[in-house]
């Protein structure tokens, strides 16, 4: 696992398509050293396998390859980057060490669509940054105020929700802090570029722990009396702030 802290960023060395798969070939130098072939690295968010270098005639260490199959080109930004983008790079968190971000898998949930990343103040060196993003309708339900989520594999914190758009899409506003601007892709970053997007793994729980239970309660049952029916409803009110301090979340 990860924790949405960002620890260096690499550079999309190439891109080559092959039988509906890609591979990427990333320079990474920060990192040499630091993994091996089968190692999971995290690549804007994205889990992927480390490679070695194919067709190489001496060892790159600062380099490494890695394959996209075709539900992380469908599900993720990685196959629409060019040549040269800034990749947000991590290696999975070792068991026992402090937690710094949030709980983030590296399995993204799917792409949003940055609206704007505008500073606070006029000296853009030290400004913190206010960013929106557009979150698809299927996330939705996944994202609450002041609760957790990775953009490009970033630990981030959502400070307000705008109502939803027609088509069910959310626009998030994120607060950026001039480290965070400074150290990960944020920097090269335009409005309208797609970014990766995984939504805290509790919510994704408590979203289909509801679901389960307002389709258990919501059926009627045979023979069933209106006092019993009420109380079955009743029940399903459990998602409470208590329920949620109890249960550790």
């Amino acid at each position: 696992m990860f924790t949405g802290l960002i620890e260096t960023t690499g550079t999309l060395l190439a891109a080559k398509s092959s039988g509906g798969a890609m591979r990427l070939v990333v320079a990474a130098p920060q990192l040499a050293g630091r993994w091996r072939i089968g190692d999971s690295i995290a690549v804007n968010g994205v889990c992927l396998t480390a490679l070695d270098m194919e067709d190489a005639t001496e060892a790159h260490p600062g380099r490494f390859a890695a394959d996209l199959a075709q539900e992380t080109i469908e599900r993720t930004s990685l196959a629409d980057l060019q040549t040269g983008a800034l990749l947000n790079l991590e290696l999975p968190t070792p068991a026992g060490s402090p937690l710094g971000g949030h709980v983030v898998q590296g399995h993204v949930d799917g792409t949003g669509k940055l609206i704007s990343l505008v500073p606070l103040r006029t000296d853009l060196g030290s400004s913190d940054w206010r960013m929106t993003v557009e979150v698809p309708a299927k996330l939705a339900a996944q994202v609450i105020p002041q609760g957790s989520i990775t953009i490009d594999g970033i630990s981030l914190t959502v400070a307000k929700i705008h109502q939803p758009e027609p088509d069910g899409s959310l626009r998030i506003e994120i607060a950026i802090i001039p480290h965070t601007y400074k150290s990960t892709n944020l920097h090269t970053k335009m409005a309208g570029e797609a970014v990766n997007i995984e939504t805290d793994v509790l919510s994704k729980y408590a979203a289909q722990r509801l679901t389960a239970n307002v389709a258990a309660t919501s059926e009627p049952i045979a023979d069933e009396t209106a006092a019993a029916a009420k109380s079955r409803t009743a029940t399903s009110n459990w998602l409470t702030t208590e329920y949620l301090l109890e249960n550790g979340y």
